[in-house]
């Protein structure tokens, strides 16, 4: 990138995250513009790696965003739109459709924010995933119900993690919900929810080739974790045969969904029913809950500063994956009753990461053993139920 012409990033951050994207992007030289949301004026933004900050009140509009972009493109030439978190998405898609701005357009969004359109894909193609239907068509509602047998799901097509999720034992449970949900209710699937182990890849494209795939395993569903209890993810040995079967799942997945370059967390269950791996979901967006953290613990690599990368080199540039590790890390996270939880009884030297964040406990671990890891995890969430652990009611929606 040449000194006199810098590119122009426009990053988009519903929450504050990210920081080493930012930082990545000035290092490499670029303007960095930062939107974000009015009650993030005062995040800790790394403000020495952000040219400008514009902040968006509460409620604004998909116009609102597109008048505000398109007056500050009078004066700065944009050369890249950027979300930072999945909720920036699809804001991110249609800004670049409206300014033409090179990246992802809204179709290929969509496979990676929409629950709906991502399964449809997936099944088109051939991909197994868990039976599910749109919440569109009465008929189709009850037929589905007298054929899949429950629990099923009623998942929101564009929520991210667990939020918003419903467990439904009976069709008599259903209805009063899409009461309820009223007009939004095709906004909504109905998924047959399958007991099993989740797993997740966590990887780098560029120019539709994977260059690296980390596959991790959940200690607990998140949905499960969701409703009350701990967090825990850890990467599985490359190795074994689950991880090589998600490798190939998880080539075949972005494949199908398109993506031409970024970061992608995608998720899969393993049935206990019959141990087969279904296609959960997918996000071309960084992994949450410090995964992120975990992977440069294990690796070396810095997703949000690859992916900062992959961004700057564009359609026309070049991408090299650097040179990296394969060790084993893990992530404990837990909500804490304590404003401030103190961590310092916790002192193996496995434990290079600690979380940082009011009334949460959490740790990253890193070994080249992966059994030590296992075994921390599973030693570190009986001590945090007895040190930190406490519950809220879980969120329907985001809060802004």
């Amino acid at each position: 990138m040449s000194d006199q012409n810098p590119l122009t990033m426009l990053c988009l951050a519903s929450y504050e995250k990210g920081e080493a994207f930012l930082r990545e992007c000035k290092r490499q030289g670029c303007c960095v513009i930062l939107i974000t949301v009015e009650k993030l004026r005062d995040a800790n933004w790394p403000r020495e790696a952000i040219d400008e900050v514009f902040y968006l009140p509460t409620g604004y509009s998909r116009d609102d965003i597109i008048k505000s972009v398109s007056y500050l493109a009078r004066n700065q030439v944009i050369d890249r739109i950027v979300p930072i978190d999945e909720y920036d998405q699809e804001t991110a898609a249609f800004l670049r459709e409206h300014l033409r701005i090179p990246g992802m357009g809204d179709t290929t969004a969509r496979y990676f924010r929409d629950k709906l359109a991502m399964r449809v894909k997936a099944h088109s193609e051939g991909i197994l995933i868990p039976d599910f239907v749109h919440v569109l068509n009465y008929d189709r509602l009850r037929e589905f119900m007298s054929r899949v047998e429950p629990p099923w799901v009623l998942k929101p097509r564009s929520e991210a993690a667990s939020m918003g999720i419903k467990k439904i034992a009976r069709p008599d449970e259903l209805w009063p919900l899409l009461e309820a949900l009223g007009d939004r209710q095709s906004f909504y699937i109905l998924e047959h929810y399958l007991p099993g182990d989740i797993y997740h890849v966590d990887s780098i494209v560029f120019e539709r080739e994977i260059l690296f795939a980390v596959p991790h395993k959940y200690g607990h569903p998140p949905m499960d974790v969701s409703l009350g209890g701990i967090f825990t993810t850890r990467k599985i040995p490359r190795d074994s045969a689950d991880a090589q079967e998600l490798d190939l799942l998880n080539r075949e997945i972005i494949k199908t969904l398109g993506l031409v370059r970024g970061v992608t967390h995608t998720e899969f269950i393993k049935a206990r029913s019959d141990g087969r791996f279904y296609f959960l979901e997918t996000a071309a967006r960084v992994g949450g809950a410090n995964i992120a953290e975990a992977v440069e613990a294990a690796t070396g690599l810095n997703l949000w500063a690859e992916w900062a990368k992959i961004e700057i080199a564009g359609e026309e540039g070049s991408y090299e994956l650097p040179p990296h590790h394969d060790e084993y890390a893990g992530v404990i996270i837990s909500l804490a009753r304590q404003e401030h939880p103190d961590t310092s009884a916790y002192d193996d030297p496995e434990i290079v990461y600690r979380l940082n964040n009011r009334h949460h406990a959490g740790l990253v671990l890193a070994s080249k053993d992966p059994d030590r890891i296992q075994r921390l995890l599973e030693d570190y969430s009986r001590r945090f139920y007895e040190d930190f652990y406490t519950t809220e009611p879980p969120q329907d929606r985001p809060t802004f």
